[in-house]
């Protein structure tokens, strides 16, 4: 069972690792730039990055474990350019304020003082119906009762009323856009 293993051809690379590492680099940065200009707002609890790791990590060591590369230091050194991609754009998010406007959208107003913004709904798809629901749900009954509502950048939707309504916060959080 073993003597037809050669284990020299596990751990030797079949690519250039500076291949892998470009070839890795343009896929993930390809990806993110797409990402964030079509996904503006990050869905629920995943960012647009984490969501990237992800997929390119399942997929990388798939291939890695499936002998698509041949060796194991092929996907392991792809696996290691997505996640220094990952960590270096969190990085510089942390460390810039520049990077962290390009990288993480910043919170959008959706109503002020009881008033739609209708060109701010629309930049996020988001429907009337669904702007009062979350109105509804934070115990308010009508827009005059809101003073601002605003889609955060992880798409949860928060709304600030004039005054707390009376019986009822939002039990259940902030709803997340997905």
């Amino acid at each position: 069972m073993f003597d037809a293993l050669n284990f020299s051809d596990l751990f030797t690379p079949t690519v250039n690792p500076l291949e892998m590492v470009i070839r890795g680099s343009v896929v993930y940065l390809s990806l993110f730039a797409m990402l964030r200009l079509l996904m503006k707002r990050e869905s629920s609890e995943v960012g647009v990055t984490n969501l990237l790791v992800i997929v390119l990590l399942a997929d990388a060591a798939q291939n890695a474990m499936s002998a698509e590369y041949r060796s194991i230091t092929d996907g392991l050194i792809l696996v290691a350019t997505i996640i220094s991609w990952s960590y270096l754009l969190d990085w510089l998010s942390y460390k810039s304020r520049f990077f962290n406007r390009l990288i993480r959208p910043g919170k959008l107003l959706l109503a002020k003082d009881g008033k739609l913004l209708k060109a701010n709904m629309g930049k996020e798809l988001i429907t009337e119906e669904e702007i009062m629901i979350e109105v509804r749900s934070s115990g308010y009954h009508d827009l005059s009762e809101v003073r601002e509502i605003y889609m955060e950048s992880n798409g949860a939707i928060s709304v600030i009323g004039y005054e707390r309504p009376a019986g009822g916060s939002n039990r259940h959080g902030p709803h997340k856009r997905s």
